[in-house]
C-alpha cells in the first residue's frame, strides 16, 4: 500500500485553551500549546482558531516520491489541484476545503504489547491471579490516532477525492449514507457520512484493550459527567470496542480497541451494512445527539456566518 497512515489531524475550535485541557485530561501528551503527541505516534494533534468547530487539516503518510507522483496524477485526473515538493504534497478535498498533506514518512514502528490475559471456559490464562487491570494506576495514554470521522454535504464527491484522489481503500460501506475508508492495515482511517452540512464528528485513538477503553472513559466522567456521549459497546462494522465522550466545542472523541486489521487485500471482501448493524453490535443503544449532534443547526448557522 502506497499510503501507510494517518499522521495527523488539525482540528478547528472556538475556545483553543479549553478544548486543551479537555485533550490533556483525554491522555494526549501536551508538548506545545495546542499540540499533542501519542505514546507511539508523535505529534497527531492540533488545535487551531476557528470561528465554528470543525476539520481543518489532516496529514496521511506515504512511503516515497513514486507515491507522490501517482497521487498527482489522480488529482490531474479529477481536476483538483496540488501543491508538490520534494517529500510532500498539498491538495484540498473539495467540498470541505479540509486541507490536506500527503507526506513521505516512515512506517509506524508498533511495540509489541503482550496479549490480556482473561480467562475462559477451559483456558484459564491467568489461574490463581487476580485481573491485572486491577493493578494499573498510571493514566490512559492513547498509543495512536486510529481514524477521524467527517459529515459531507456530497458524501460521494468527498470519498471520490480519498479513493480516486488519494488512493484509499474502500473497507465497508452503508448504501447511499457512508464509506468505511483505509490508508493503513486498520479497517478504516477515514469515515465520511452524508450529512446536511460538512462537519467533524470524531475522532478515534487506540488503547491497549477494552479495560483501558473503560479505565479512560471512567476518568473522563469522574469529574465531568456531561462529557459522555455512548459507551460502553461494540460496533459492528470494524468490530472494535468504543466509549464516546465530547469535547467542549462539541467534537466527540473516541477511545477504541480490537480494531479489524486487513493486511492482504484480497482476503477481505467489501460489505454493506444497514440499520443497527451499520452501528453497532451490542452495547446502549445509541443517543440521537450522537446520530445529529445538537450543535448542528448552530453550525449550519455559524457556517453560513463564517463563509461571509
Amino acid at each position: 500500500m502506497a499510503l501507510h497512515r494517518l499522521q495527523s489531524l488539525t482540528v478547528g475550535v472556538p475556545d483553543v485553551a479549553e478544548a486543551a485541557d479537555y485533550y490533556a485530561d483525554f491522555g494526549l501528551e501536551r508538548v506545545a500549546p495546542g499540540r499533542f503527541a501519542t505514546v507511539e505516534g508523535g505529534e497527531q494533534f492540533f488545535l487551531e482558531y476557528s470561528p465554528v468547530r470543525r476539520l481543518l487539516g489532516m496529514a496521511v503518510a506515504a512511503d516515497d516520491g513514486e507515491d507522490l507522483d501517482r497521487i498527482a496524477a489522480n488529482l490531474d485526473r479529477l481536476q483538483l489541484p496540488c501543491e508538490r515538493d520534494t517529500g510532500s504534497l498539498r491538495t484540498r478535498e473539495p467540498i470541505a476545503g479540509i486541507s490536506v498533506e500527503v507526506r513521505v514518512a516512515p512506517r509506524l514502528t508498533r511495540v509489541t504489547v503482550a496479549a490480556t490475559l482473561y480467562n475462559g471456559p477451559g483456558r484459564l490464562d491467568r489461574a490463581g491471579t487476580r485481573a491485572p487491570v486491577l493493578s494499573r494506576t498510571d493514566p490512559v495514554r492513547p498509543l495512536a490516532l486510529g481514524h477521524v470521522v467527517i459529515g459531507s454535504v456530497e458524501q460521494e464527491s468527498t470519498q471520490r477525492f480519498f479513493t480516486e484522489g488519494l488512493g484509499f481503500k474502500v473497507s465497508d460501506v452503508v448504501p447511499g449514507t457512508a464509506a468505511f475508508m483505509r490508508c493503513s492495515t486498520d479497517h478504516h482511517n477515514v469515515l465520511v457520512q452524508q450529512a446536511p452540512l460538512n462537519f467533524l464528528h470524531h475522532t478515534s485513538w487506540q488503547v491497549t484493550d477494552v479495560d483501558e477503553v473503560g479505565r479512560g472513559a471512567t476518568s473522563m466522567l469522574t469529574e465531568h459527567p456531561e462529557r459522555h456521549v455512548w459507551g460502553l459497546g461494540r460496533h459492528h462494522i470494524g468490530s472494535n470496542f468504543f466509549w464516546y465522550l465530547k469535547d467542549p466545542a462539541g467534537n466527540f472523541s473516541e477511545y477504541y480497541a480490537d480494531m479489524d486489521c486487513i493486511v492482504d487485500d484480497q482476503l477481505w471482501t467489501p460489505r454493506s451494512f444497514e440499520g443497527m448493524q451499520a452501528l453497532y453490535a451490542w452495547g446502549p443503544p445509541p443517543p440521537p445527539s450522537f446520530l445529529a449532534p445538537e450543535d448542528l443547526a448552530a453550525l449550519m448557522t455559524g457556517a453560513h456566518t463564517a463563509n461571509g
